[in-house]
This record gives structure tokens, sequence and C-alpha cells, in this order.
């Protein structure tokens, strides 16, 4: 029999809540209904969550902050729904950790797909020594398993998600030109519009973290015109005192 996941569904609209809730409970999934983030505290600590679809708009709380306090509690897969354009709420939404981004009004069967593959990259991260890999470069040492960055002299570094998912992707590539909608595509696993600068945004903060020049960078390395790739040599330490750009 297949594994049920349980999806909450955090939505203050009643209509559009029961319309979801219907649809994914017809679709085999255990769902629960939440119209606040209060109530969805209370739904996650009775029945922790495979998977979060939270609206942006709530009252109260709103998604964003809801998206943050959860990532940093839970390995459930986030979906922010919203029916906000704005590359901005993109941007911040990734940055905080959520894991898809689908903006109203969706088709529920483009939905079910994202949330498909959420749950099995969840499911597959879940699973014991997943990903159980280190990447060093310049000094630097990337524990995949752990979503840790730490330097030579054992600092660690703070990563957002979705910086931590850029880094992942570039150095499990070195070498290899990545085009900006491949990454977005490999952060989110979602379609996105060519002219969309989220990666270029990451880029530049991953670089600041890294001491890597963005006038002569050495570890994340512009393709003009193609995107981004990781140097493969990247293997000497990087020195301490080199400028922060």
């Amino acid at each position: 029999m297949r594994l049920q996941h349980h999806i909450v569904i955090v939505e203050d609209d009643p209509v559009t809540r029961a319309k979801l809730a219907g649809y994914f409970l017809a679709e085999g999934y255990k769902v629960s209904e939440a119209g606040d983030g209060e109530q969805m505290r209370s739904i996650v600590g009775r029945h922790p969550a495979d998977l979060l679809m939270i609206d942006i708009n709530l009252p109260g709380e709103d998604g964003l902050k809801l998206t943050r306090e959860q990532r940093e509690r839970s390995d459930a897969g986030i979906i922010l729904v919203t029916g906000r354009t704005d590359t901005v709420d993109r941007i911040v939404g990734l940055e905080i950790g959520a894991d898809d981004y689908v903006t109203k009004p969706f088709e529920h069967r483009e939905l079910l797909a994202r949330v498909k593959g959420l749950l099995r990259r969840v499911g597959k991260s879940r699973q014991p020594n997943a990903n159980a890999s280190t990447r060093s470069f310049y000094g630097w040492t990337l524990d995949v398993a752990r979503r840790t960055l730490q330097a030579t002299d054992g600092t660690f570094v703070d990563l957002t998600g979705a910086e931590f998912k850029l880094l992942a992707v570039l150095t499990a590539n070195p070498g290899q030109v990545l085009s900006r909608e491949r990454l977005l595509h490999e952060i989110s696993r979602r379609e996105w519009d060519a002219s969309d600068r989220t990666v270029d945004v990451l880029v530049r903060r991953l670089r600041q973290k890294l001491h890597d020049n963005p006038r002569a960078p050495r570890i994340i390395v512009t393709a003009h015109g193609e995107g981004y790739f990781f140097t493969p040599e990247a293997t000497q330490p990087i020195e301490r005192d080199a400028p922060r750009y």
C-alpha cells in the first residue's frame, strides 16, 4: 500500500482551502486544513507534515514568517501559494526556505505534479545517508547532509535555503556551465521566466560569503550569455585575509 503523505493546507479563504483539500484527498493524500499560523502549529504538533502549502497573505502572521519558522523546525516540503507576482516575494520565499512558489490562479493538476515531485525529494533526503557527502574547495567544506558550510578555521557560515541549494548544485557539477533557467529549476523544480534575476542575486551573495572577488571570481565563474559554473580546480585554500566583496 502506498505511503499516505500528510499535507497541511494553510489558507484563510475557506472556499479555496476546501477545494484544495478535497482535490488532494481524492488523490489519496492525508490532508489537514488550517486558517492561520496558530491552527497550523496545532496540527503539525500532533501530526508532523510531509508538505506544507502556505498562502502568503494570511491574517496576522503572514506566510513568509510561517515559512521561516517551519524551516527552522522541520524538513517538510514547503510550497508558497499567493496571488502576488512580485519577483521580490519569490526571492524572499526561496531565501527563507520555501521549496516552490505557485501563483494564483493555478491548475490543480500542475500543483499536483509539483507536490509529487517535492514529496519525492523530501523522501530521498530523509533516507539514511542520503546525500551524505562533503565537498571541499579553497579551504571551504560544504556538508550536503548537514547543510553546513565551514571555513578552514572551523567557523560556520550561515546560508539561506536557496543559497545552500544553489551551491550544492554548482559543486555537484564542477566545470559544467549551468544556465540560469537550469539553476532556478534545480532550486525549486519549477519553470521560470528567462528574465528572472533570482540566480544573479544568489550568486552575488554566495560570492560575498565565500570571499570570491566578483571582478575576478575563482570559485563561481560567470559564463557570459550562458550562466555560471563551479571551477573544478578549486582545491587550494583561499587566503583568510582576503577582502570581503
